[in-house]
């Protein structure tokens, strides 16, 4: 199993490094470099949800690495890496200062305080002048070319773009993998299936927390410096917190089970479905939302469960007699609830 899943990643990432190769419409080629961006941060949504915590301030962490390398490059002249990696530090220091209050809360108090977040943090920017109000920072430079041998890859243009967001995007899905893999994982997870249960067996629940959303918020603000350059501009208005919402969409689309392939997919779907729409723009919310609907309600585990690589496909053919609690007589009289945890959790 193990060796076809890896074979099965490999072919996928030499899949996706021959598109530009295939894509040579720009347009198209930015739908995926879009996609690639959401989808990481999808997987820090599913991060958090592996612990039981729904997050509301994806969009919020997005913004700080954003801006961050934005005004390093405009305001003070620094070369985009060097500004990237300030602008993800920056990122990792504001979620590890908030991640010490709010990895004490759960449930719905958590929700609100990361909405909280959400709402202040781009309404704080657009009150600084040097950071262009609610302008933002325009100019954006792109990246300065790298040489690779004979080979000099430019990101002024699409192409180059693609390549540094396909080696930022697989930088983070790698970090999960290995996280999800080892000891941290399986905290993770026990977190995840029960907090009370996990915390009597010695698992640190808010500590383990704190590290899922610090994890989280250095990808935000590293997938943040990618998305500044690569659209030229830093406004606020793009970073709402409908942004976040549109993010947990695509993550709960691909498969929640799918903590890294879930959100290349879904976010694919989520960035594909709007523009095949765009020419009925009075039909487009309503035909989105309505496949939405059908998608979780026939599909609990995502679209990636008609591959037959979890349950989803048997639960999309019972669905019709699922009891509405969302949970399923067992013969001993207990109950079992269906959810991300109790299934494995969301490693892929």
């Amino acid at each position: 199993m193990i060796r076809r899943r890896t074979l099965a990643l490999t072919a996928l990432a030499v899949a996706l490094l021959a598109v530009p190769a295939v894509v040579t419409n720009p347009y198209h080629l930015n739908l995926f470099i879009l996609a690639g961006l959401n989808a990481a941060l999808g997987a820090t949504f599913l991060l958090l949800l592996r612990t039981g915590l729904v997050t509301m301030a994806i969009a919020a962490f997005l913004e700080i690495g954003a801006t961050t390398t934005a005004a390093l490059m405009v305001n003070l002249g620094w070369s985009f890496w060097p500004a990237l990696l300030a602008g993800t530090v920056a990122t990792t220091l504001v979620a590890w200062l908030l991640g010490i209050p709010l990895a004490r809360s759960s449930g719905f108090t958590f929700v609100m305080l990361t909405s909280v977040v959400a709402m202040l943090v781009p309404q704080v920017f657009a009150s600084i002048r040097a950071l262009g109000g609610f302008s933002g920072i325009q100019g954006i430079p792109a990246p300065p070319p790298i040489a690779l041998g004979p080979l000099v890859l430019e990101f002024s243009g699409k192409t180059g773009m693609y390549y540094l967001t396909f080696a930022v995007v697989g930088l983070c899905l790698l970090v999960l993998g290995a996280a999800y893999a080892g000891r941290v994982g399986r905290a993770w997870s026990s977190i995840g299936l029960h907090p009370r249960l996990a915390g009597s067996v010695g698992v640190d629940v808010v500590r383990y927390r704190r590290h899922a959303f610090v994890l989280a918020g250095a990808i935000a603000g590293l997938v943040g410096g990618v998305y500044a350059v690569y659209l030229g501009a830093v406004v606020p208005s793009q970073f709402s917190i409908f942004k976040t919402i549109n993010v947990h969409i695509g993550a709960i689309l691909g498969g929640v089970p799918f903590a890294l392939l879930g959100p290349l997919v879904g976010s694919g779907l989520m960035t594909a479905l709007p523009e095949m729409l765009r020419s009925i723009p009075y039909l487009e919310p309503f035909v989105i939302g309505t496949l939405y609907i059908v998608a979780i309600l026939l599909l609990p585990d995502g679209v990636l469960s008609l591959l037959g690589l979890r349950s989803g496909g048997a639960r999309a053919r019972r669905w019709w007699r699922r009891p509405a609690d969302d949970s399923r007589a067992e013969p001993n009289g207990t109950a079992v609830i269906d959810s991300p945890a109790a299934s494995g959790g969301g490693r892929d």
